[in-house]
């Protein structure tokens, strides 16, 4: 196993991992959506892999059987993040018949220590059942805020405007 970043030849490969996070993190997907994923993901990974999106990967031969995205972003700087530099995990996904294994953990690993030498001041993640006890055995706490998580969403509003 050979766990090492992501470049532009794995493109592929990624936008078929997260096409697969995604249906068991959802269920299916509809038609236009895996459509819309298949046909964008690949550009919004050509255009931002190792500028502010990092892949970890971990592959058997060619194949790449885990992978780990961290997002970095720059805020305006708050006591919470004071020099601004944040990051999120995203789609940590390993292939059913490779897990169990610690892939995952070697994978969170490397990006923490990447996320320490960016001098990123926080990294968040929304943990499944299935990872929170690996997350917070490598330290990740429950985020407990005075604020509400809340989302706004497009579709929604312009449901609401057209039935106005």
């Amino acid at each position: 196993m050979i766990f090492e970043k992501a470049a532009n030849q794995d493109i592929h490969q990624l936008t078929q991992l997260r096409v697969a996070y995604l249906m068991e993190d959802y269920g299916a997907l509809s038609e236009e959506e895996l459509k819309s994923i298949e046909g964008n993901l690949p550009h919004y990974l050509s255009e931002n892999l190792n500028k502010n999106l990092f892949a970890y990967i971990g592959r058997k031969g060619e194949e790449i059987v885990v992978c780990a995205l961290l997002l970095v972003v720059e805020k305006p700087m708050s006591p919470a993040f004071i020099n601004g530099k944040t990051g999120t995990v995203l789609n940590v996904y390993t292939k059913p018949e490779c897990r169990h294994r610690g892939y995952a953990k070697q994978l969170i690993n490397m990006l923490l220590q990447d996320a320490a030498s960016m001098g990123l001041c926080i990294v968040e993640l929304k943990a499944t059942e299935a990872g929170y006890s690996l997350y917070k055995s490598m330290g990740f706490k429950d985020s407990i805020s005075k604020y509400h998580q809340m989302e706004w969403r497009r579709e929604k509003y312009e449901n609401d405007i057209s039935q106005a």
